[in-house]
């Protein structure tokens, strides 16, 4: 028998004592009259147990019929019962902790698989439908921008950026390809502006009133047979004639002694020049001009060799991160002062020719008959590496404070570069250039 159904045959066995105890106080029935019919009782009383009916009927007499239950105490009963059991219904189990825990790494890592498989494909379509960032309007101030001999649409749209004339290579790059007939670019400096929508820059380009005459750019870290390229395409003076002025003695411009060629003096900057002027003009201009930046810092006649040289290594290395110039300038700076090897990559790359990167082989890194390549070499290399602009200069004669000995770039498309001390902490940064460079194939290509 369940804890209910005990529990009803308590509770019914109790109603009906108290109902027998009522029936028994109650007065006889008067006989019946066949004309006055015999009063009715209560409903409540007339509720009998058999078993008490029994008792009180005569020997031999059949038994009475069985009572109908009183429907105001069963009702009574069965509310009891039901709020015996409403109140006693056995709990669900919950579930424990380790069971929520369990559902919610389940759900996290469906959510991260989803997420992992479909980046890809997320990525492209936001890729595609999101228009690249270009800006708006004809821009502001004014920049000097170079196209070059040979320069392809992909070229022009990289530089166009590096110069923050345009927001971004794709906005130009495709307004580009969108043209029919494809535009024809002409070597030479041209009048641009800052932040100009790509639709106003390639209108620019193809105006013929914005090519400057005579006029050239030579960026910073630019090494000497890119700036001869440069002022022929800004003069119009014959490469030939340029590189036959370059040959001449570089003491004929006034060059320190050590100097074998005019490498690390001619000073990165906008030149506009006279219709009339030579090569050997064009190039004493740039030397000049090389001069007056190194007294303007305050470098001493004497110290213009070393200075130029250990400020052209610092313009490679640092490229235009120039917040970091003095720091980079400290490192090597420590390097010469406790006699450590400079093992700078970019005099490496600079003496086997590739003017371009600082990236190296172990085989280039290795080669001793490189007289730049500072890994094998002890010291400063033999002659600068590029033609260092002022914040380089500046750099080189007053180094931040510090002890690193190491410094290494982590980012290759912020420039975010990490100083070290112990050889400890640079392979740890080196490890996490590592992982940049094989994180995406873009990211991949900042690497070759």
């Amino acid at each position: 028998m369940t804890r209910r159904e005990l529990r009803e045959l308590e509770q019914r066995q109790q109603a009906e004592e108290e109902q027998a105890e009522r029936a028994a106080a109650s007065p006889p029935e008067p006989l019946a009259s066949p004309s006055v019919p015999a009063p009715q009782a209560e409903p409540f009383e007339r509720l009998v147990q058999p078993a008490a009916a029994a008792a009180a009927s005569p020997a031999g007499a059949p038994p009475p019929a069985e009572a109908p239950v009183d429907p105001f105490v069963a009702s009574r009963v069965d509310r009891r019962a039901d709020a015996y059991d409403e109140y006693h219904e056995p709990k669900r189990k919950r579930r424990g902790p380790w069971g929520c825990l369990i559902g919610l790494l389940i759900v996290a890592g469906l959510a991260a698989g989803a997420a992992f498989f479909l980046q890809g494909p997320i990525t492209a379509a936001i890729d595609y439908f999101t228009p690249a960032e270009d800006y708006e309007g004809a821009g502001t101030g004014e920049v000097t921008f170079m196209i070059h001999e040979g320069d392809t649409g992909s070229d022009i749209a990289e530089n166009l950026v590096a110069d923050d004339v345009v927001a971004s290579y794709d906005a130009f790059y495709d307004l580009l390809l969108a043209q029919s007939p494809e535009p024809e670019f002409q070597p030479g400096a041209y009048r641009l502006a800052n932040q100009m929508s790509s639709q106003a820059a390639l209108d620019a380009l193809t105006d013929p009133a914005n090519k400057l005459e005579n006029t050239f750019v030579i960026p910073e870290g630019t090494a000497l047979p890119d700036v001869l390229v440069s002022a022929s395409e800004g003069t119009g003076i014959p490469l030939e004639e340029l590189q036959a002025a370059a040959a001449e003695p570089p003491q004929d411009y006034g060059l320190p002694a050590e100097a074998t060629s005019l490498e690390g003096f001619l000073f990165p900057a906008t030149y506009t020049l006279d219709p009339g002027v030579d090569a050997r003009g064009v190039l004493q201009t740039l030397v000049d001009r090389q001069f007056e930046a190194l007294d303007a810092a305050g470098v001493p006649e004497a110290d213009r060799w070393k200075t130029v040289i250990l400020a052209s290594i610092v313009q490679r290395e640092a490229g235009s991160n120039q917040a970091d110039f003095p720091k980079i300038a400290r490192v090597f700076q420590n390097r010469l002062d406790q006699g450590i090897n400079l093992e700078s990559d970019a005099t490496v790359a600079y003496g086997t020719g590739n003017l371009h990167t600082v990236w190296t082989t172990d085989e280039e890194r290795a080669d001793a008959g490189n007289p730049y390549n500072t890994y094998a070499n002890p010291g400063l290399p033999v002659g600068p590496i590029g033609n260092p602009g002022d914040v380089a200069i500046a750099a080189a004669l007053r180094p931040a404070e510090g002890t690193w000995l190491f410094f290494v770039p982590v980012n290759l498309e912020t420039g975010e570069t990490v100083f070290s001390t112990t050889v400890e902490e640079h392979d740890a940064a080196v490890a996490r250039l590592q992982e940049w460079c094989a994180a995406s194939e873009e990211n991949a290509a900042y690497c070759e």
